[in-house]
């Protein structure tokens, strides 16, 4: 993830706060989607001039507290105030999927992907 964000423009703090969105919505999946161990997440990234959009989604049973948790932590505050844009959506198929939008440069900068080297990932 954090290739793919300096790839797409992200440096300093943003890309900190890149890597530490993943990890935090990566973690919420594994801990608190399934409630057995196993269970598929999935993680995709695409990029547009000035943004970056990470998506963290899981086919589990929804947003509730892990097995060995009394509660579901400070992950998804600690996202709402890393990205510049946050959303939790409950997936038709079942599931939960964490939308995230940062923002790479200041308005009105003339920055465009690399077209080789920020295309949409998938983890």
């Amino acid at each position: 993830m954090a290739d793919f964000a300096l790839a797409a423009g992200a440096t300093g703090p943003c890309l900190e706060a890149i890597r530490l969105a993943a990890s935090e919505a990566i973690t919420n999946a594994v801990l608190h989607a399934y409630s057995e161990p196993g269970g598929t997440v999935n993680v995709s990234a695409s990029c547009l001039p000035d943004e970056l959009w990470l998506l963290v989604s899981d086919d589990g049973q929804g947003l509730r507290p892990g097995r060995d948790s009394r509660g579901l932590g400070l992950g998804l505050a600690v996202i709402a105030q890393l990205a510049d844009e946050f959303q939790i959506v409950s997936r038709s198929s079942g599931g939960t999927q964490l939308q995230m939008r940062f923002k790479l440069q200041a308005a009105g900068s003339t920055w465009t992907p690399d077209p080789g080297r920020c295309q949409p990932a998938t983890l």
